[in-house]
Formats: C-alpha cells, structure tokens, sequence
C-alpha cells in the first residue's frame, strides 16, 4: 500500500546505560530525533483514513464469529494474526472506571525514513517497507483502564500482550528491526463517547529490542559475557583506535518514546466493541547502543470491548 507523510517525526528517549561514559553522548544522539513528534502520527492517520485502511478487509470475521472456530480451523490460516470487525455506527459512553478489553492492533503498512537524494540534495521521507516477520506481529490481549479528564475519555494501557518483535526490509535489502509495542500507552481523547469520528492518541515506551542477556557474535551483552572482542585486545587498550570499538563494547539497554493516534470508524453497542484505524510512529532497534536508530511508521487497525 502506497502513502506519503507529509511531515517528519522523531521520538524522545532515555537510555539506561550499563556503561557510565558514554551516556551522555548517547542521551543527546537520541534526543535529537525528538524534533517535531506532536503532529506527525496525526496527519498520517489522516492519510491513513483516505487510503482505505478503515474499510474491512476480505473475509473480516467479527469477535462472535472468530469465537466460534476451533484451535484445528485457525491453526495455519492467519485468522490469530488478524483482528476482529465491528460493525455497527453506534455510540457509547463509558463510566470511568470501566476497562478496554482484548484490545487487537494488527499493523497493515509500515514505512522507514530515509534520505533520498535527487539533483544533488536530500531529503528525509518514508519509504514503503515490506514486513518479513512471520504473522506474529499483531498485538492483542491488551487491556487497560478508562478515566474522565476535562470531559474527555482517557485510556491508561496496564497489560497484554503489548510487544512483538518485528523486522521489515527497505526496497534495497536493507532490514530494520524495531519493537512494535504500546507499553505504558496513556491515550486522551477528544470527546466523552466512542462514536465514529472520535479519535485519542498518546505516547508510549518502546523497551530495547533485545535484552541485557543478549550475546553478540564476539560474546559480548549488557549484564554478562565479555566486556570486549578477545580476539581484538590491541585495538580495545584505551587508547588510539578504542573509540571505533566503545560502543560495541559497552551495551545499553535503550527505551524509546513512541506515539499512537486511533480513529474509531466502527461501533457495536450491543457487543460494547469499538474498531478503527491507527498510526503509531516509534524508533527502531539501536543494537543495544551501536547503530543511530531509525524512524519506523505503522499503519494498521484496532479493536477493543468495553468492560
């Protein structure tokens, strides 16, 4: 699916280093990826809207529907990678104190930043991304609180299966890793009812890709293995040549800021489901603190019940 994005985003950070000197510098690397976030997920949900994504796609099964098959007959078709439909043009009101429950938010299209070059200058802009994980990429089971806030809805995510590792590939080969998650999300609406048209957004944190038990080729991690490359000690003395080898040497575990905009464009009212369109933009994997990580764009769509 082809779209463009007519601004750029960034995402701020904090990184909780394991090795004291250089995180300073790795603090303002990242934070300068932090530019212009506000308004980016919401001119791409704009976009994302007129290109269709919240119209259902083929064979769209509803949650009563999808509760009605067995293991044997969704085992091997995709349907557990797929969230439900809502149909229904309702309205609902939610007290606070109510949950969103099983909550789905299955990504469709993703886009990379790059710099494209074209008569001597550059430019960022996203370039459509082909997914190469499995389809184990959706999240789902995600559930949370609903509050009141100025007479606006405001859901506080808890827990779920809230993080999938997720891998997409760039038209020249190159393959980006990043995890596609909504951990700690707090989204604020515009408005005191689900109805279509109502739209709430908010950040989240996005946990490093891997963890502080993760080992590199040369056996080095965060919390253990080997604090250099053995079979490199004259380039690791402290002295000339140890900078091109510092942050591979020492790990980080990096946790990101990202940030979701939802528009509900479907809602049962006899069911309490709500459906609709997403757009969540987020950085990518920064391989434990070596590599500068990059912009990741998600369009997709969600489900959620009213408890």
């Amino acid at each position: 699916m082809k779209f463009t994005v007519a601004t750029t985003l960034a995402l701020a950070t904090t990184a909780a280093a394991f090795a004291p000197a250089p995180v300073a510098q790795r603090t303002t690397q990242l934070s300068a990826l932090k530019d212009d976030l506000a308004n980016a997920g919401k001119a791409a949900l704009i976009g994302a809207v007129a290109f269709g994504l919240a119209a259902a796609p083929a064979q769209a099964l509803t949650k009563s529907e999808l509760n009605e098959l067995s293991y044997l007959q969704v085992k091997g078709t995709g349907l557990a990678n797929r969230c439900p439909e809502v149909v229904g043009e309702g309205s609902i009101t939610p007290k606070s104190g109510q949950k969103l429950i099983d909550m789905c938010i299955e990504p469709k299209a993703w886009a990379v930043e790059e710099e494209i070059g074209k008569g001597g200058k550059t430019e960022k802009k996203f370039v459509n991304s082909k997914v190469m994980t499995r389809q184990t990429y959706t999240l789902d089971g995600i559930e949370g609180v609903l509050d009141s806030a100025g007479g606006s809805i405001v859901f506080k995510e808890k827990e779920g299966i809230d993080y999938a590792p997720t891998t997409v590939q760039l038209p020249g080969g190159e393959r980006v890793p990043f995890l596609f998650t909504v951990k700690d999300l707090v989204a604020k609406g515009n408005g005191p009812a689900f109805k279509p048209g109502f739209q709430m957004g908010g950040d989240f944190n996005t946990p490093s890709y891997r963890t502080g038990l993760f080992l590199d080729p040369k056996g080095r991690g965060g919390t253990t293995g080997y604090d250099m490359a053995v079979a490199l000690p004259g380039l690791q003395s402290g002295e000339e040549g140890d900078d091109e080898l510092f942050k591979e040497n020492n790990k980080t575990f990096d946790i990101t800021q990202g940030r979701i905009e939802m528009e509900v464009n479907k809602v049962n009212v006899e069911e309490s489901e709500i459906g609709g369109v997403f757009v969540a933009t987020q950085l990518s994997d920064t391989d434990m603190g070596s590599k500068v990580p990059k912009k990741i764009l998600t369009k997709g769509i969600f489900y959620a019940k009213i408890d």
